[in-house]
């Protein structure tokens, strides 16, 4: 048997000193220890992408996606018309096409609309174009236009102010929108090649005064019964008419 010496002893020790393990197993936990944040980094990381395959992050996702198109769509609508209102109100002074523009905020003055200027240029007009997305022909808007054989109004509009088309003595044709609720003070007065009118389709709530007078050539004439305000003379001097073909209210 050999015998161990000291020496042994010693090593022996220092092998098995304790505080050697302590610190030892201190150095492990803790290098184990920083790998814990990365283990919690990774996990959220597998959270989010297991949320970027739901369900409910394709909605939002969409839902986004759909409000900025709608944004995007709005904006260009309204820049689009904006444009396109500017060029036709450019092109409302070239006499050589023989049409007139009729766009927002198309109300004028009496004194304009009776200048020299004014009513040399609308002999020319042929043709009314409506801007888009308007609800009113204003006041002394296409009045004397007196080569003007047909108006189409379109759908949108809800009322015709005082003396737009008044004296447009070759109108034979007009078409009403069914959106129309008012027509103003002389209207259509003086348009004396007229021969009818029907307004049954239409919500008309107004008429007012000599809408419609000076018609010598009215023979048809036709009211709906949403018909509420009937303005004084308004079919003065409509030799023609039939009262009773109207639909029963008096004249």
């Amino acid at each position: 048997m050999s015998k161990r010496t000291s020496g042994d002893l010693s090593n022996a020790l220092e092998v098995a000193n304790p505080n050697d393990l302590v610190d030892g197993g201190d150095d492990t936990e803790l290098s184990e220890g920083s790998k814990e944040p990365d283990s919690k980094e990774s996990a959220a990381a597998v959270r989010g992408d297991d949320f970027m395959h739901t369900d409910d992050f394709r909605r939002l996702f969409v839902g986004f996606v759909m409000v900025d198109t709608l944004v995007a769509m709005r904006w260009l609508h309204r820049k689009w018309h904006k444009v396109v209102e500017k060029k036709l109100i450019e092109l409302e002074g070239d006499e050589p096409f023989g049409k007139f523009i009729v766009h927002a905020g198309n109300d004028i003055s009496s004194n304009e609309a009776n200048s020299g200027a004014r009513m040399d240029r609308m002999k020319l007009v042929t043709k009314v174009v409506f801007i888009l997305n308007i609800t009113k022909v204003g006041e002394y808007a296409c009045c004397d236009a007196s080569i003007l054989v047909v108006v189409d109004i379109p759908e949108g509009i809800t009322s015709i102010g005082d003396s737009s088309f008044n004296e447009c003595i070759s109108l034979k044709e007009i078409k009403f929108p069914k959106s129309l609720t008012s027509i103003g003070v002389q209207s259509f007065n003086g348009c004396s090649r007229l021969e009818q009118v029907s307004l049954l389709h239409t919500n008309i709530q107004q008429l007012g005064d000599w809408a419609f007078s000076y018609y010598e050539s009215l023979r048809e004439m036709k009211v709906p019964d949403s018909l509420q305000t009937l303005g004084a003379n308004v079919f003065l001097n409509c030799s023609k008419l039939v009262p009773s073909d109207i639909f029963s209210i008096p004249i």
